[in-house]
């Protein structure tokens, strides 16, 4: 779980000061006692033996008004470093960055480490997944970035689903690939036995350090089974050897899926999408144990991949609607998704809220899902001309890539965020040039169906 109030307290009481107080200005040319410094209150994750939700706990946990002159919501921390009360607070807290000292760093030292907003967001993001901790950053590309590189080395081999996001796939064959680490993959939608031969398959080729999952996959929507992949890999490889899973959950969470609690270690967000939800920020998260986060906080101590106050607090403030607008886009996807199935222009509809009953995709997302979220492909009858066709044509839709904010998007993966794929590695994994990926927003359902109907007119 996330830190306790005492790790908490330590960590922010040299940024939080209670100055609420009343104090003369000869009172305020004295040294202030440590003692007056006032704890923060402790943090409950129950009330009355009863566990809170997540979305009860986004409007509060981790923040303590009464060291922050009462204000309700967290301020803004805009300051590159802090003060230590001593030299000897300032060596144990580099201690904990070095790793010198078990437990990591026991304050506040500077902007490239931490700070009270980022901590904030990482205690309240752990929540969704009851993970044990989690790690913030400046995209969602920086986190993968820092993870990836954390625990690679050269001569690896990562093992990944497929598809996934092109620039993740760019970044583990052409940036990473050039540190001499070697690559295989399997399909999103792969059976355990195809699952388990690819991993031996890797094996015999080198030390496997990573298992990297998209789920689901972007654009097909294709889910991974977590759960066999962490069986698989507990099977095929001895302890002590045994690679990291990451999986990018940015399609479904944190709402509608916990990968770290079907098997992943870490699970990794865009929190640019659904968390931010308001197209107006980048960020980036990763969620898992405290030993699988280790290497990464290591990294990004160095690097400075973290994010920055003020994209923190606007995650703060998302957080605390991010169930609400998944629930009411995830329905307005429902509602679209059955008028767009039974259109004489459209294909397919690839919606996890269709899986066919008894199909091994629908077994996964019984397994892991929670909701079937509000991304999803469309894949029209034609080719690209029809698919731009019916792009052009959409009015309250916006032409755009991204993903998870309140107002609906549409694009072309093929010709967009897919661009960089070779045309034969699309056309293996399903990006074809007739799909369309929408990200359905918070808008009226009706306006939303009058929309696409009106557009597919012109196709």
């Amino acid at each position: 779980m996330p830190r306790d109030s005492a790790q908490v307290n330590a960590r922010r009481a040299s940024a939080l000061r209670d100055s609420a107080e009343t104090c003369t200005f000869a009172a305020m040319t004295e040294t202030v006692p440590s003692s007056r410094r006032r704890a923060m209150k402790p943090q409950s994750l129950e009330l009355g033996g009863r566990p809170l939700h997540p979305s009860t706990l986004m409007m509060g946990y981790g923040y303590d008004p009464a060291l922050s002159e009462g204000a309700l919501k967290p301020p803004i921390f805009l300051t590159s470093t802090y003060v230590f009360e001593s030299a000897a607070d300032g060596k144990r807290f580099f201690e904990g960055i070095i790793g010198r000292r078990p437990g990591g760093v026991e304050g506040l030292v500077y902007g490239r480490f931490n700070g009270p907003d980022q901590e904030i967001l990482e205690d309240r993001l752990a929540l969704w997944e009851r993970a044990e901790d989690a790690l913030v950053f400046s995209t969602g590309m920086s986190a993968i970035t820092t993870a990836l590189m954390a625990w690679v080395r050269p001569g690896d081999i990562i093992v990944h689903s497929a598809p996934l996001y092109a620039a993740t796939e760019k970044l583990i064959d052409a940036v990473i690939g050039k540190f001499s680490v070697g690559w295989m993959d399997f399909r999103a939608s792969a059976s355990r036995e195809a699952i388990e031969a690819t991993l031996r398959a890797a094996k015999a080729k080198g030390r496997v350090s990573v298992i990297y999952l998209e789920s689901p996959a972007n654009p097909t929507n294709d889910l991974v089974d977590i759960e066999a992949v962490a069986a698989v890999r507990d099977a095929v490889f001895a302890e002590g050897e045994k690679p990291v899973i990451m999986c990018d959950n940015t399609f479904l969470g944190p709402v509608f899926q916990a990968p770290t609690r079907h098997g992943a270690d870490i699970s990794l967000y865009s929190l640019t999408k659904y968390v931010g939800g308001h197209s107006d920020l980048v960020g980036g998260a990763c969620i898992g144990t405290k030993a699988a986060l280790a290497p990464i906080l290591a990294l990004r101590n160095t690097i400075g991949t973290i994010t920055d106050p003020h994209t923190s607090w606007m995650l703060l403030r998302s957080l605390e609607t991010v169930q609400l607008r998944m629930e009411r886009a995830e329905a307005n996807a429902r509602t679209l998704c059955a008028f767009l199935r039974d259109h004489p222009k459209i294909e397919r509809v690839g919606y996890l809220g269709f899986l066919e009953p008894g199909s091994a995709q629908r077994d996964i997302y019984d397994r892991h899902c929670a909701g079937s979220g509000s991304t999803f492909s469309v894949i029209v009858k034609g080719g690209e001309t029809q698919a731009f066709r019916l792009l052009d044509n959409l009015k309250l839709v916006k032409l755009a890539v991204s993903l998870g904010g309140t107002e609906s998007l549409a694009s072309h993966p093929a010709a967009m965020t897919h661009l960089s794929v070779p045309d034969a590695r699309k056309a293996e994994l399903g990006i074809s040039d007739n799909l369309v990926r929408v990200s359905i927003g918070i808008e009226h359902v009706d306006d939303l169906i009058a929309d696409f109907k009106q557009a597919l007119e012109a196709v």
